[in-house]
């Protein structure tokens, strides 16, 4: 599932590509019809991401929300536009900029693609944490809910009500980061351990929007073992399980934590 840098870096690219212009939306697949014709033909204000939610705020106070999920993508398209291929939910074309030729995206298989009303979206966002990523985000919030749980703390971060945003990825690197197990219950850390943990989850989260890619291997311990995957992002444990841990040479372990893949290191982050 892709995580909140991701979301991040299309709210900026669709600002970038549609807003301040009229874009036409539609549905070749069907299933968006409806919502698409709500929007079709009106200005694009804004595209902005709270979380793993993608916002496009249009001119009439209507907002289409997208949460990707599991399979969801976006495809940017390159002029001439050809036809749809595939289940295509939702397709949005925009003017281009000056003389240039005209922008276009489709998008398949999210989980969520509908039309709200800003109400909707205000109850919406109510639900969510903090975004590492929003300006103003206030990991105090966060801290309330962490301290007085006797949940484990990989489970608090994967939660979207407590921290926006934050998908399996993040969550295993930044608690091995810190030398901090998943399973210790959130009211066992400190509020000096929460503060290096946010502090850390930004910097990390905003280098993934700036470079476009998922990077928690610190420079002096990125050698010898390679990515998990062609293509994947080098990690400590991630998708390691079995693996010799990159510091200490341990065995990386693997567990299920309220349906999501857990991994940790025994020996870096003792229970």
């Amino acid at each position: 599932m892709p995580e909140g840098h991701t979301l991040h870096r299309l709210a900026k690219l669709h600002t970038k590509r549609f807003a301040g212009g009229v874009v036409r939306v539609s549905s070749p697949q069907g299933r968006f019809a409806e919502g698409a014709a709500l929007v079709d033909g009106r200005m694009l204000v804004r595209a902005e991401a709270w979380g793993k939610h993608l916002l496009h705020h249009y001119d009439s106070g209507l907002v289409v929300h997208v949460h990707l999920g599991l399979y969801g993508t976006f495809t940017e398209l390159p002029a001439p536009l050809a036809d749809p291929v595939g289940q295509v939910r939702m397709r949005m074309i925009g003017a281009g900029r000056g003389d240039g030729p005209p922008y276009g995206t489709d998008l398949r298989g999210p989980t969520a693609c509908e039309v709200l009303h800003e109400p909707e979206v205000a109850a919406l966002t109510a639900r969510l944490g903090p975004d590492p990523l929003r300006r103003g985000a206030d990991p105090d919030r966060a801290w309330q809910r962490i301290r007085r749980s006797a949940r484990p703390i990989g489970a608090l971060l994967m939660d979207q009500s407590v921290v926006a945003g934050v998908g399996n990825v993040y969550r295993a690197e930044l608690l091995f980061r810190h030398g901090i197990s998943p399973h210790r219950p959130g009211r066992e850390l400190t509020a000096a351990e929460w503060d290096e943990l946010w502090t850390d989850l930004v910097e990390l989260m905003r280098t993934g929007v700036r470079r476009g890619k998922i990077v928690v291997v610190r420079p002096e311990h990125d050698r010898g073992a390679p990515s998990y995957a062609e293509g994947r992002p080098r990690t400590y444990v991630y998708r390691r399980a079995g693996e010799p841990c990159r510091l200490c040479g341990s065995t990386i372990l693997h567990s299920v934590l309220d349906g999501r893949n857990l991994f940790w290191c025994p020996v870096c982050q003792p229970s």
